[in-house]
């Protein structure tokens, strides 16, 4: 196996969004004889910051998949028609969703983030569950720096020319609330709805996943399909698990994701990662 495609969430990070010393170890060997790449959800400067925090340095994908980049060289950027855009935001404005907007230029915000997170958990059954420290975490507004703006609506966004728009992270928290916008995403022509965890629903182009990283990047080396590897825990990694030669599920993966694996390491706080590259690889 010659390119190794990896989730940060859940998968290379512990809980504690961490990455242990076992799996930045066991990076660094790897790359000795294989191309590693991350594969996230979060934007390409998030990864860049998690992976400079391990001093390491990989090739990434970021928003799911929709921006590849090899040694700092933009690859490939999928982004979502503006009238799918717009169609999305109009549709989560009304049920006054907190979303943010990952771009070409950054994250984008709603100005109301907090005021919608307040009144998303407090409608929530499992606001109780919920401790209060990560209660403030959720509901705080995200303040603005060189990698977060502040938006009050879409329209701020199309009207810049050189913008583009690869990818929707909707906060659901209740599962009701979850299962009723999932449909009627799916009706909007332009976009794909997914999912990397409980409480979140994410959209993007429908050419724009893990998936379609993964072969762009094995493209990108000359390295055929059959000798990758995805390594992954939740259904937005899916297409890359199913586009791999090679797909292993997280110990703490999702069951469904690992039904359609073929292997499955340990969990992410058992140091999964590190487990994979030491035993499943193959020449």
């Amino acid at each position: 196996m010659k390119l190794i495609a990896i989730d940060l969430d859940g998968t290379l990070l512990s809980s504690r969004i961490k990455i242990s010393k076992e799996n930045r170890d066991a990076l660094l060997n790897a790359q000795k004889e294989h191309h590693i790449m991350i594969c996230s959800g979060r934007a390409p400067e998030d990864i860049q910051a998690v992976l400079a925090d391990s001093d390491l340095q990989l090739d990434l994908a970021g928003s799911n998949g929709t921006a590849v980049y090899s040694n700092g060289e933009l690859l490939s950027r999928i982004s979502i028609v503006p009238e799918a855009a717009k169609d999305a935001a109009q549709l989560l404005d009304s049920k006054n969703v907190p979303y943010k907007i990952y771009t070409s230029e950054g994250i984008y915000v709603l100005t109301d983030w907090a005021e919608r997170t307040i009144a998303a958990v407090d409608a929530w059954d499992g606001r109780d569950s919920l401790p209060e420290n990560e209660y403030k975490r959720i509901t705080e507004q995200p303040k603005a720096d060189e990698v977060i703006k502040h938006l009050s609506h879409i329209d701020e966004l199309l009207d810049k020319k050189d913008l583009s728009i690869q990818k929707f992270f909707i906060l659901t928290l209740d599962p009701a609330v979850k299962n009723t916008l999932l449909p009627k995403l799916e009706e909007i022509k332009g976009i794909a709805p997914t999912s990397s965890g409980p409480s979140n629903l994410e959209i993007m182009n429908p050419d724009g996943h893990k998936g379609k990283a993964l072969e762009i990047m094995a493209a990108h080396l000359g390295i055929p399909m059959e000798d990758t590897v995805a390594i992954g825990d939740n259904f937005n990694d899916v297409p890359m698990l199913e586009a791999a030669g090679l797909s292993i599920a997280m110990g703490n993966a999702d069951p469904d994701v690992k039904k359609m694996c073929d292997k499955e390491t340990l969990s992410n706080n058992d140091h999964g990662v590190a487990y994979a590259l030491e035993h499943f690889l193959q020449d």
